[in-house]
């Protein structure tokens, strides 16, 4: 299962968070234009996702962790933050924003979709 990822055309850079605000082993929920977007900080890689489960809605914010694998904590379904590219066994895809760092600044990469 593949997932589908932003279009080239209609990117933003969105700031954040300092990067700072996020040292390895933690996360941070932000809002932009509206969405809740939860930010894992994996190994120090920072990987953001919307907060919201593919499966039913429920927040991801407060998952389970362990190494690169996120369990939803509702019903416990996994997402490997680490295969942006994969869904589950099941061919559920979270939506991921590419996060970029700029002069101490974490950027969520958006595009129009996201708005």
């Amino acid at each position: 299962m593949t997932c589908q990822s932003h279009s080239a055309s209609t990117l933003r850079l969105v700031p954040v968070a300092l990067a700072t605000q996020l040292s390895p082993g933690q996360r941070k929920l932000v809002f932009v234009k509206g969405k809740s977007v939860v930010m894992f900080n994996v190994g120090g890689t920072i990987q953001a996702i919307e907060n919201s489960c593919p499966h039913k809605g429920a927040s991801l914010a407060n998952g389970c962790i362990d190494g690169t694998v996120l369990r939803c904590p509702a019903h416990g379904l996994k997402f490997d933050l680490a295969k942006a590219d994969e869904g589950t066994a099941g061919g559920l895809c979270l939506h991921r924003f590419p996060v970029h760092e700029i002069e101490g600044m974490l950027m969520l990469q958006t595009d129009s979709g996201d708005e």
